[in-house]
């Protein structure tokens, strides 16, 4: 099976309090074969990176507004003039707030579009051809 990866490598904040943070490496990633979910990877001084995987619409949607409830909130604003996505994520583990730059998150995104257009996931699972050859038989 063929798929088609976008990623990018970009670094992160990840806000300690409102006076402190820390460069936090992370790499987004959007797999063809894997059509509504981001991957976004980041190393936090441990020896394993973390990964976490939430819907390409969230992202989309909270770069311009806030969305998500739960787990992962996204949600824009500006840090010391500068146009930036906070994403809130929650888990057993622990709570992390990142802050990554808009246009960079924007400029990929913009890419993962290109490859698989909104509204168009479902054909790159190719559910609609295995239904076909179900039906047809």
């Amino acid at each position: 099976m063929h798929y088609t990866v976008v990623e990018r490598e970009l670094e992160l904040k990840l806000i300690l309090s409102p006076e402190r943070s820390i460069p936090v490496p992370a790499r987004l990633g959007y797999r063809t074969d894997d059509p509504y979910a981001v991957h976004v990877t980041f190393h936090i001084n441990s020896e394993y990176p973390v990964h976490w995987t939430f819907s390409r619409d969230l992202l989309v949607e909270g770069v311009f507004r806030p969305c998500g409830h739960g787990d992962v909130r996204v949600w824009p604003t500006k840090s010391e003039g500068r146009s930036v996505v906070l994403m809130a994520l929650s888990s057993p583990d622990g709570d992390a707030l990142l802050e990554a730059p808009s246009a960079q998150v924007s400029a990929w995104l913009e890419r993962t579009l290109r490859v698989v257009p909104p509204g168009t996931e479902g054909e790159q699972l190719g559910i609609d051809d295995a239904l076909d050859q179900l039906l047809a038989q």
